[in-house]
């Protein structure tokens, strides 16, 4: 269901407050990002909107920034437990900027970013139920609806988005109809957990299995190997006529016939298909003939998502990169799926990490990934440990998609039933009746 006037709101109980959602909203207030801190049990927290917890609306603290601000500042920004934190700037291909959380803390002090707002429930309005509503508005694209987009950056007209038609009962029926989706959600909840678990497990075998097949499990770069390995930088396995490059550093807007192009996102999403990358024009592409990609090829990102690693396929032959990806032409003296699989071997991730650099925008260097030390036996050695990996690679990839499925299912659930709930679909009342106060 696309949340519009003509959808639900005439069709809403008949006894709810007809309205718009700035009706629900008390104040909204820009964010403040601060000074660099100082220390000494002066600073504060500052909620970005990477500390969102996206599933359950929520502030995760543990990784905001501390930041100092003035005290007349923080007497105009700081959070109050039941304040909504909403992103208005930012967001991007794949996770759209809207999104919102509630800040439930009590006993920490904090401020929202100036990327985000501020937003307090109007009086007769339960935050509970306001967050779910304006999560309902995010999954169902009416949020979306309300963004404007300039030089890459998502900014949402807030203005628009709480002039959109809205309904809601009053604050005793918002209360049970929040503390129904409290308790519900909650049991959803706790089958994404398992989820999770289980995936964690996957990943554990799937590290025991790299492991193995650098048949050292544990050495330390630079350090003795077993008998007929030796400790090759990488840029001596690639192709010397096609050595380790990134591409493109400006590669301007997305045109539709133009070439395509991998960004560092792309090789973390898995997403190398023509018909899902953007794409740079000829003239821009043309100063960059000597990154152009093969298929074959292996593409690392180099930025953002340091060292994931994907295959380019055959039909990506004659695209490019950006600088957030780096192409590694596969020499002959390396087995193609065998170098796939150690460069994401931990041993190799380790290195890799430990070369990345900077605070905002993480990466590693050409230089440096040129040098990363790949443990290598012989050529006919190689081809055989890669075919026995591949086949427990296999296995274990068969039971990640089940759990990438069923964690769909979940969240389709999840929001489905958030939606239905705030939209009047569904009388709380009459439905299981777990958390639900009389």
């Amino acid at each position: 269901m696309t949340l519009t006037a003509d959808s639900w709101v005439g069709d809403s109980p008949r006894h709810w407050i007809r309205g718009r959602l700035k009706d629900m909203i008390g104040s909204a207030t820009n964010g403040v990002w601060g000074n660099d801190p100082i220390g000494g049990g002066a600073d504060i927290y500052c909620i970005r909107a990477t500390d969102f917890d996206r599933t359950r609306q929520r502030v995760r603290i543990e990784n905001a920034p501390q930041r100092n601000v003035d005290h007349r500042t923080l007497i105009q920004h700081r959070l109050r437990p039941g304040d909504l934190i909403l992103e208005k700037s930012g967001g991007g291909e794949k996770q759209p900027v809207g999104m919102v959380a509630m800040f439930d803390s009590h006993e920490i002090v904090a401020v929202c970013s100036n990327f985000c707002s501020r937003l307090a429930p109007a009086s007769g309005i339960e935050s509970r139920y306001l967050v779910y509503s304006l999560a309902a508005a995010y999954f169902q694209g009416l949020t979306q609806s309300a963004i404007k987009q300039t030089t890459g950056i998502q900014n949402l007209d807030t203005g628009a988005l709480f002039s959109a038609p809205w309904a809601y009962p009053r604050i005793e029926e918002q209360r049970r109809i929040a503390g129904f989706l409290d308790a519900e959600t909650a049991r959803i909840d706790q089958l994404g957990a398992y989820l999770n678990s289980f995936e964690r497990d996957v990943r554990e075998r799937d590290r025991a299995v790299l492991c193995e097949l650098l048949n050292n499990q544990g050495v330390i770069a630079g350090g003795p190997l077993a008998p007929n390995w030796r400790w090759t930088p990488l840029m001596h396995l690639t192709d010397q006529l096609r050595q380790i490059m990134y591409g493109i550093v400006l590669p301007g807007p997305n045109v539709e016939d133009g070439v395509p192009i991998v960004k560092g996102g792309d090789v973390a999403a898995s997403r190398l298909s023509p018909t899902l990358l953007s794409r740079t024009t000829r003239e821009i592409e043309s100063g960059y003939a000597r990154s152009r990609l093969k298929g074959g090829d292996l593409v690392i990102a180099i930025r953002g998502s340091v060292g994931e690693v994907a295959v380019v396929p055959g039909e990506l032959t004659g695209a490019n990169l950006t600088q957030d990806a780096a192409r590694i032409s596969i020499g002959p003296h390396a087995d193609p799926t065998w170098l796939r699989l150690v460069l994401e071997s931990p041993n190799v991730v380790h290195q890799i990490q430990q070369r990345v650099t900077g605070a905002t925008i993480k990466g590693i260097n050409i230089w440096d990934l040129k040098r990363i030390l790949i443990p290598t036996p012989s050529r006919s050695r190689q081809t055989a440990l890669a075919a026995a990996a591949s086949q427990a690679l296999e296995k274990h990839g068969a039971l990640r998609i089940h759990v990438a499925k069923h964690r769909k299912l979940i969240a389709e659930r999840r929001q489905a039933l958030i939606t239905a709930a705030v939209t009047g679909q569904i009388d709380v009342s009459t439905a299981s009746g777990r958390g639900i106060e009389d």
